[in-house]
């Protein structure tokens, strides 16, 4: 698998970096840039730091800030997501599939035959949300992209949906890819209006049933609370009223013919995939939202309320403040949040460069080294620093150790997404559960090199991390009380549960 690596590096620096020049071999990363790559990326690997180190730091960065549009993932990794059923069939077809089966299960007459299809349907629509956390979590590991991947999880939980209502199991995996990743590191307005159009937000939200007299507010509440404005910017109930009138008739529709419509209103119809924009539900009065008014006109009311919410103030601050409480710090510097706030503003809301304005500040460099990582982050640093050059063909258990820490993919209930402070992630129970997590990871973690239909423990590959470029590195770091711990191991397995548990390793 190193080869696989050492070859991928030339293809991979080259996609990121077209005119990258290479330093030398022998060169080896500091503290403090080994701080930045370990932030910035899911976790700083074997890999990662030579990358790193052929790119040097700016051309690094500008390559992370500003990648192709399509990255290549490694062959095998590909290979494996490729293979998965949401990658060989579109959202809309499944969809389509499943309502069709759902509606079929109702017209079973034998009351236990019809338990039985509806344990299947409903295990069928499980393994379609197992399929999307790993493509997720393949990306996560392997993507040369990484801040794109850290900013893909952050926009996610910023747009959050849960996987358990209805059938958002079959479109998570297309929510994340077309909806989330595609944006990540784009304009805002893109990526809010990307999430709109999604039938996994229509549903999650409930603007699937709001329509002109019977007015559902959850979704139009939710975008100016959470996505955009945020609580006590000074919008009012009055707003969120206009807003959702200004979203009716915005919903899903996965049959394949366009509703009947009365000729006037068929140019009026929107649809993408199995997004649809049906006028003949949506309120053409005129609204007043945030003051200004909005002529009833159908869908292009939407894209006006949209383009007055991006631009915002309110909605710039918001943002800003979110992506400094992610990478920096649970109380981020006022001074920092100004001026990421500024470039939102002036740059219309693209992302790259919010980040940009952050990771050049001084405020940004101080807190290098100091973000305690919640359990997406731990156990992805770790995966990725224990086994960066194996390749793991069953993410089952990361699966279910991201669900143990409570954190799983796609299983936060409420549309706030995951808290981002620390605090939410580092009670006593926490870290007993990162602990025994570590202990299986440092000792090999068999089950992730075993194919998930395979019985048998699976082979081991006991991972070697004080002998890592890595810990060349980090040891200076470490505290005295972390290092007599480790010098005091028994065995490989014991010094890396032991550095893995680390308080230094958790941020």
């Amino acid at each position: 698998m190193v080869s696989r690596r050492s070859l991928l590096t030339t293809a991979v620096a080259a996609a990121l970096v077209p005119y990258a020049k290479g330093r030398a071999a022998s060169q080896k990363v500091n503290s403090q840039d080994l701080a930045l790559l370990d932030l910035l990326t899911w976790g700083a690997s074997p890999s990662a730091i030579r990358d790193f180190l052929t790119l040097g730091r700016k051309q690094w960065l500008r390559g992370q800030l500003t990648p192709p549009a399509q990255v290549p993932l490694p062959p095998d990794v590909q290979q494996q997501i490729d293979g998965l059923t949401i990658s060989q069939r579109s959202a809309v077809d499944l969809a389509r599939n499943f309502e069709a089966q759902g509606r079929a299960i109702k017209g079973i007459a034998d009351p236990a035959a019809r338990a039985e299809a509806k344990k299947l349907y409903q295990t069928e629509m499980t393994d379609m949300a197992r399929q999307a956390a790993t493509a997720s979590i393949l990306r996560a590991l392997y993507a040369p992209d990484q801040l794109r991947e850290r900013m893909t999880w952050f926009w996610f939980n910023h747009f959050n949906i849960y996987q358990g209502k209805g059938i958002i199991r079959v479109l998570v995996g297309d929510y994340e890819q077309n909806a989330i990743r595609r944006h990540a590191l784009g304009y805002f307005r893109d990526l809010l209006m990307a999430t709109l159009r999604h039938p996994a937000m229509m549903r999650f939200l409930d603007n699937a049933d709001n329509k002109a007299g019977h007015v559902n507010e959850n979704y139009a509440r939710e975008i100016m609370e959470l996505h955009t404005m945020g609580v006590g910017s000074g919008y009012t109930q009055q707003d969120v009223e206009q807003l959702a009138r200004i979203l009716s008739g915005a919903g899903i529709d996965v049959r394949p013919d366009n509703p009947r419509l009365k000729p006037e209103l068929q140019p009026l119809l929107v649809r993408d995939g199995a997004f649809l924009f049906n006028p003949a539900r949506h309120d053409f009065s005129d609204k007043i939202f945030l003051g200004k008014t909005i002529k009833g006109s159908g869908f292009p009311e939407i894209e006006q309320a949209v383009d007055m919410l991006c631009v915002h103030p309110a909605t710039a601050r918001h943002i800003a403040r979110r992506i400094a409480l992610y990478f920096v710090s649970d109380n981020p510097p006022d001074s920092l949040v100004a001026r990421m706030t500024r470039r939102f503003t002036e740059s219309k809301g693209h992302i790259a460069s919010v980040l940009d304005v952050m990771i050049s500040s001084p405020e940004f460099v101080a807190s290098l080294g100091t973000r305690f990582k919640d359990p997406v982050r731990y156990v992805y640093s770790a995966v990725r620093m224990a086994y960066d050059d194996k390749l793991i063909i069953n993410t089952a258990p990361i699966q279910g150790w991201l669900n143990r820490l409570s954190e799983g993919l796609y299983n936060r209930l409420t549309p706030d997404g995951y808290p981002l402070d620390s605090l939410a992630w580092s009670s006593s129970g926490q870290m007993m559960a990162r602990f025994d997590i570590a202990q299986k990871i440092g000792a090999g973690a068999a089950a992730l090199f075993r194919r998930p239909d395979e019985k048998g423990a699976g082979e081991a590959v006991l991972p070697l991390l004080q002998n890592g470029a890595y810990f060349d590195v980090r040891r200076a770091t470490l505290s005295r009380q972390t290092r007599a711990a480790l010098d005091k191991a028994t065995s490989p397995q014991e010094w890396n549960t032991l550095f893995l548990s680390s308080p230094e390793f958790m941020s």
